[in-house]
């Protein structure tokens, strides 16, 4: 019955294989998601997408197969509430608290509830609102949506409103994922945890356990062995651009920003406007009295460490390529010098444009940036990132 579902995944470009599809066949065989349409959906996922990158692709084809699964008619739902108790009383265990079974049981347990259901279900003709027994919305029945009872049976609402309902008959709509979208925080960690060098630094934090099992053989009795916890040892020094055009990408940056600083425990960051010239900031309200000298920076932070701009590169080609070509003060040297110089010192370079890359063309300084960086310049989504990172893996 998925093999429609299966030619639907193929046709949509997925690369599943037949051992990937009979995979998801077994979980289905052995009950991982019987009767819950989110489970299905997981299960399906993850036994058959591998790259993230296709989520978005597995999401249409997963609604064009099931398009409806979940939207249960009234006739439906009185074939559909026979379920056998036993997967009742797991439901309960796995989604109800004490008190709620309590309550249940104090009523009249499962079958009561179910059987009340088929009842009223028989008796009832039409939509309902309000009130405490016919199944509807808004009301404090323990059938219908948009209300509220703590055994309740949910039938036609979009979602859990209190999360407490013990059979779910909702149509489930799950948010795509797009290669071509810019990234929330999630995804872009998601993107960063591809630039890594693992290594084992600081105290002893976490089990070693081949060491563990080894001492213990050698000796004779349980030999507990720590090492320390393995972390991400890249170094990489961010430079951001900030103000002027910038401000549309405000939200992106920072959530770029904020995964940084989550995955890689060597991180130096500064602020730049447009292009850089002799002078960076740590802190945008002191920027022109606490400058730090471009010099110093390239002094400070050896050739080890990644080097990445993020800015949209859009600006007077002359801020680029003249002296006392910047808007806000007079440059000595021409940004592209100082650019050059931070090629030079930090050789594994990238420059990330938040800017959508099909506009690239239309501007010309970010023609001149990308012939700076070689062509090293990404856009800011997910696929751009990935390809960033293999840039800086190399």
């Amino acid at each position: 019955m998925f093999l429609p579902f299966f030619e639907n995944l193929r046709n949509a470009g997925i690369p599943v294989s037949l051992r990937e599809y009979l995979t998801f066949l077994e979980g289905m065989k052995k009950g991982l998601a019987t009767y819950d349409v989110e489970a299905f959906y997981y299960l399906a996922r993850v036994s058959m997408v591998k790259d993230e990158r296709n989520i978005d692709k597995f999401d249409r084809a997963f609604a064009a197969s099931f398009e409806g699964l979940g939207e249960i008619s009234f006739d439906q739902v009185l074939e559909a509430v026979d379920i056998p108790a036993e997967w009742l009383a797991k439901m309960a265990e796995k989604h109800l608290t004490a008190e709620e079974k309590a309550e249940i049981e104090a009523l009249g347990g499962f079958d009561k509830l179910m059987d009340t259901l088929r009842e009223r279900l028989k008796d009832q003709q039409g939509r309902h609102q309000g009130g405490n027994k016919w199944i509807g919305t808004a009301g404090t029945s323990p059938f219908g949506a948009y209300g509220y009872n703590p055994e309740g049976v949910r039938i036609g609402q979009k979602e859990s409103r209190h999360q407490r309902a013990v059979k779910v008959w909702d149509k489930r709509e799950f948010k795509n994922l797009d290669d071509t979208v810019e990234l929330g925080t999630r995804n872009i960690k998601v993107a960063l945890k591809r630039l890594r060098r693992w290594a084992r630094e600081g105290a002893v934090e976490e089990l070693d356990l081949d060491g563990t099992i080894r001492a213990t053989a050698e000796h004779g009795y349980l030999d507990v062995k720590t090492r320390p916890e393995r972390h991400n040892a890249v170094k990489v020094l961010l430079f951001l651009d900030v103000g002027g055009s910038m401000d549309p990408h405000i939200k992106v940056v920072e959530e770029l920003f904020s995964a940084a600083r989550t995955e890689f425990k060597h991180l130096e960051y500064y602020y730049f406007h447009n292009c850089l010239y002799e002078g960076v900031w740590r802190d945008n309200h002191r920027r022109w009295d606490q400058q730090t000298p471009t010099h110093e920076v390239l002094r400070t932070y050896g050739p080890d460490y990644k080097c990445i701009f993020v800015g949209d590169a859009s600006m007077s080609p002359y801020e680029i390529a003249y002296p006392g070509g910047a808007n806000e003060h007079w440059n000595q040297e021409a940004g592209q010098v100082w650019l050059a110089r931070a090629r030079e010192q930090w050789t594994s370079n990238l420059w990330i444009n938040p800017v959508s890359e099909k506009y690239w063309e239309y501007t010309h300084s970010i023609g001149m940036i990308r012939e700076i960086f070689e062509d090293r310049m990404v856009p800011m989504t997910l696929a751009g990132l990935e390809q960033g990172m293999r840039e800086l893996t190399r």
